[in-house]
This record gives C-alpha cells, structure tokens and sequence, in this order.
C-alpha cells in the first residue's frame, strides 16, 4: 500500500485536530534537557508538590486490600457521597450522589459531557483566550465553538451582554471556567449569576476551585440546576498523574452519560477513587499549605513580571497562571515563546495556543519552586536583549 493512500486512511477529526502547543514547548525542552541543558519550567499547569500523604496512605491501603475491580460505572458511591458533602459544605448547595459520574479526569469528563449534549453543527459559546482543548473537544463531535472575545482591561471577564447577543437556536450551553485557565482570574459573583439566567445550559469548569487567593469563587450550582459542572483533583489535590475527575449533571443526562462511560471508559481507576475519598475528606491542611504557598509566589511572579516590562492590568487571584501582555517584545507568541526556552532556556506558553485573542500574552505558571521562580524570571530579563535580537531578525 502506497504512502499516499495511507494517508488518506486517517481520519479527518484525527488529522485537523489542533496541537496542545504547550505540550509541544514542554516537548522541546525535555529534549534540550537530554542534551545537558538546565531548563526553567514555566509553562506547565502541574503542582510541584507531592500528593497529601493522606492519600498516598488510603491508595497503598486499597491495594492491600485488593480493591482493584471494576467500580459502579457512575463511580464508588462512597466517592459520589462525599463529592455532594463538599459541595454542600462548601457552596451550600444540595447535589444528590445520582447526579455524579467518576471519570478518569476531567479531559475524559468533557468528552462524555459534550457526546451527550451536542448534536453536529450545535454549538457552545466560550470565552477567548480560553484553555487550548475546550474547542478540540467541541469540534472533533462535530460542534461549533463560538467565541466571544474577553480583554485584560476587563479582567478577562465575560460581559454578559455579549453572551447574550451570541445566544442562537443552536446554542447548547455557555462555558465558563472560574478560576480560568490561562488568566488566573476569577469570574464576579454577579456577572456569574447574569449569565445563569441565560436559557442554554451553563457548563462550568470548577477544576481551580480551592485554589483562590482574593475574593471566592463561586459554583454555578448557587445559581442555577440548568447547569453541568467539571471538577477533579488534579489541582487542588496536586493528583494529576492519578487521573480522577467527575461531572455534576442534571438528572436527565444521567442515563446517556452512564452509557458513553460504560463503553468508552468502563468505570474510573478503583483505586484512585477511594484516594479521592481520603482527598476531600483528610487533606484540608494539606491543601491549606499549598494554597498559601502558590499565594507567596504568586505575589512574587506578578511584581517580577511587572518589573521586567510585561503588562499585567488586572492581577490573577486564582489557578497558579499570570497570562502577561507581551505585546511590547513581539506579537508573535508561538516564536516568542520558542525564542525565550532557546534563548533564556526557560519554558512558558504562548498565548495563542488559547485562542486567537490570546496572541500577544504569554502564559507564566507558578506551579514550581520559588528559587526556580526567581531563576527563570532572572534569566528572562537578563535574555531580553538576546530575545530582541531574535525577534527583529
């Protein structure tokens, strides 16, 4: 079989699905790693802390045990029970263990999510920048992003007079993400409820909930039941390579979720469920200390940024990102992003991989090590001159 009609056998969903570009830069510099280069991690959206130990004591405990078959498909009740206890506990809001699905992340939870709700040509209004897979998901069922640009002046903030001027027949649901991937800001309690009261359904990506420094964030739940909410532990519990997420839907999509996740996924990893348990239930303190040093270095990182020259209007207090206006340096951020881990040998993510309002920004993580922190930031202001060079070449 010749190459070319190879080529053709891929499927077109598969080959025009866009690229993860910061998993593209953390690609890069694992490979300049392997050649004796030290590189700065900037760029990556994973805590630098261990998994509370509460946790790692309850998964070597549900092994022991032998607890390793297949859950019920819409996850371990006991998990289920203690997601809607957070929930109430902390937002005040009554979910029932029915509406909980246990998913294997909250990558996993988007693509059960989106298949129940979207037929093709549907679609679901998002903000730019928003996070890079949000419109992979949306189109690779067929669905239409509709974006709606949110600006640095603003807070990168929905207005919801614009969502409202966006709604059609064919929208589906609004999605928010509060604290937001790239931003780090949060969305205002009373912008949150004006667009509850829209008649498509809100979806609501709570994955950076806890993980707020000024102000509260706020569970779309507080305001509507039309609405789904994503949420897992990767964040806030630094259990990302665990892989556990879960959806809060209502009742009514249920059943069609049940059945995507029985085909496509089974159940979620028996034993990290029960370690989700541990999480929600034993690592408050845990928690609590991450917090506040994710707050220090955030503090750090923006006074930092700001002295170097990069524009930061309204200060992130959420998530563990700076999203800064690069525009003084290049309004090209894929190579100015390039430019900087090859020039200053540190990683950070540009700001177009978050869509096309996003060009010009760069996306800064403070998920690392102050001294790691104050290195890259060092590095990158003793680079500038170099990064100049490149970018009028």
């Amino acid at each position: 079989m010749g190459k070319e009609k190879i080529d053709t056998m891929i499927a077109k969903r598969a080959d025009e699905m866009t690229p993860f570009i910061v998993m593209e830069v953390l690609v890069k510099a694992n490979a300049m790693e392997r050649e004796g280069i030290d590189i700065i991690h900037l760029e990556v959206g994973e805590p630098d802390f261990d998994i509370p130990q509460c946790v790692t004591d309850a998964a070597c405990k549900a092994l022991n045990d032998g607890r390793t078959n297949y859950t019920h498909s819409l996850g371990d009740p006991d998990l289920r029970n203690a997601i809607c206890k957070h929930y109430f506990d902390k937002y005040n809001v009554s979910v029932s263990p029915d509406q909980v699905v246990v998913t294997s992340g909250t990558s996993p939870a988007m693509l059960l999510l989106f298949s129940s709700i979207l037929e093709k040509d549907d679609e679901v209004i998002l903000s730019d920048p928003h996070y890079a897979c949000y419109p992979n998901f949306i189109t690779y069922l067929q669905g239409v992003p509709a974006t709606i640009p949110v600006y640095e002046e603003d807070g990168f903030q929905y207005r919801p007079e614009i969502i409202k001027s966006k709604i059609s027949k064919k929208t589906k649901g609004i999605l928010i993400n509060s604290p937001s991937n790239p931003t780090g800001n949060l969305l205002s309690e009373k912008r949150m409820k004006a667009i509850a009261e829209f008649e498509p359904y809100i979806i609501s990506d709570e994955i950076y909930h806890g993980l707020v420094y000024e102000g509260k964030e706020h569970s779309i739940l507080e305001f509507t039941d039309r609405a789904f909410v994503l949420n897992g532990f990767s964040k806030l519990y630094a259990m990302t390579g665990l892989r556990l997420g879960y959806i809060i839907a209502p009742k009514q999509f249920i059943r069609p979720i049940q059945k995507l996740q029985q085909n496509l996924f089974i159940s979620a990893n028996s034993v990290v469920q029960i370690a989700g348990i541990a999480a929600l239930e034993k690592a408050g303190d845990d928690t609590t200390r991450m917090r506040k040093i994710y707050n220090e270095r955030r503090q750090y990182m923006v006074k930092r940024l700001k002295e170097i020259g990069f524009g930061i209007t309204v200060e992130p207090t959420g998530a563990f990102y700076v999203f800064a206006n690069a525009k003084h340096l290049s309004g090209n951020s894929y190579k100015l992003a390039f430019d900087t881990l090859e020039k200053c040998h540190v990683g950070v993510t540009p700001g177009i991989d978050f869509g096309a309002n996003g060009e010009g920004y760069i996306r800064f993580s403070y998920a690392n090590s102050m001294e790691n922190i104050v290195e890259g930031l060092n590095r990158i202001e003793n680079g500038l001159d170099k990064l100049k060079e490149e970018i009028n070449r």
